[in-house]
């Protein structure tokens, strides 16, 4: 009676041994790697094939096969060699020159998001490729993690003096001069009071909360905002319109709130908040308190006001329905008490330059 023919003996030098072991406890090593890895080794220590397949959980033919390769090739073996099949149609140099295609620029005086017919159409016309599918190349971009057709807005502040500017503001973030309160002061326009023609529905399992496209106009406010940067409380007033009349007027209001005080305010680069002789009318109807520190250009969100307006903006305005200005008013005020009453500073951080230059 047959017994079959005799399991290949493994022999593997106490390098390749280590190695295996090693790899058996990585945590982030391959399930089949593990496996091929237990069958080299209880291979070595002469375990038979049912053995092992009984240990493992694996066929015969599966310890036979990768115990013949280590047998051969020692820990190496474990490795998946190179599988035979068609050779790729595109090369990887004419994927690399599909991927650069995609990110030149379509027009430079006009569109420059390229479509997927586009890119296919102009490497064909090139000679990266003779022909190609839409799908191919949408699979290539995929892999190369490029977007040619999305755009991500970016604002570059044309400043020569931001690094200045930025650096005092900071400074004053950081901390306030004695007997001094630092002020981000901003205004919202055109701010609607807006009434849904319709109640909304509620929202239930498996449906979202549904409101009604329909609404009533009652006409705008504009909210003038303080923000104290060093304790979050906030003075507030909305007005039928923003002038410059009533920007003094608020401004006034805020000299009555800090008496005795000096006064830096961060403000934008608007043409009310650039009226000198106005201004310094101003300060010197209460004793020259008022320290004016101006953003860089298009770079108001060194204004730390827009952090509360964009809260406002989505604990107020979105979703709601106003019945009235006066209505708006009273919210908007209410809010604004509320939030004084549990007020913190914004934990605001500015990294450093390359917004400046456009540099990554």
């Amino acid at each position: 009676m047959s017994r079959g023919r005799h399991a290949t003996p493994v022999k593997l030098a106490r390098k390749d041994r280590e190695e295996l072991l090693a790899l058996i406890r990585r945590t982030t090593a391959a399930q089949r790697d593990v496996t091929r890895a237990r069958i080299a080794l209880m291979a070595h220590e002469g375990y038979s094939g049912a053995a092992i397949a009984q240990e493992l959980g694996v066929s015969v033919q599966t310890v036979s096969l990768w115990r013949q390769r280590i047998a051969r090739q020692g820990a190496r073996g474990i490795r998946e060699g190179e599988r035979s099949g068609r050779p790729p149609r595109i090369t990887q140099e004419a994927r690399l020159q599909l991927i650069a295609l995609a990110c030149e620029v379509q027009d430079a005086h006009g569109r420059v998001t390229p479509t997927l017919d586009e890119i296919m159409a102009r490497a064909v016309e090139r000679g990266i490729v003779e022909q190609i599918s839409r799908s191919h190349v949408q699979r290539i971009l995929q892999a190369g993690d490029v977007r040619p057709h999305r755009v991500q807005q970016w604002l570059h502040s044309p400043d020569p003096a931001f690094r200045e500017k930025v650096n005092v503001i900071c400074r004053l973030y950081r901390k306030a001069p004695k007997n001094a309160v630092v002020l981000s002061i901003d205004e919202k326009t055109g701010i609607q009071a807006i009434e849904r023609k319709h109640p909304g529905r509620a929202p239930a399992a498996g449906r979202l909360r549904r409101r009604e496209f329909e609404y009533i106009r009652h006409g705008t406010q504009a909210l003038i905002a303080a923000l104290d940067v060093h304790t979050g409380q906030v003075l507030g007033s909305c007005r039928d319109r923003r002038t410059q009349d009533d920007l003094v007027a608020f401004m006034d209001s805020v000299a009555t709130a800090y008496p005795g005080k000096q006064v830096h305010v961060i403000w934008d680069n608007l043409n009310t908040h650039r009226a000198h002789a106005v201004w310094q009318a101003f300060n010197a109807r209460h004793s020259e308190r008022f320290h004016f520190h101006f953003t860089p250009l298009h770079a108001s969100w060194v204004n730390q006001i827009e952090l509360w307006f964009a809260a406002y903006t989505r604990r107020v305005l979105r979703h709601a329905s106003h019945l009235s200005t006066a209505h708006l008013r009273e919210r908007t005020a209410h809010f604004i008490r509320q939030r004084n009453q549990t007020a913190r500073p914004f934990r605001w951080t500015f990294r450093g330059y390359p917004l400046q230059t456009g540099a990554s």
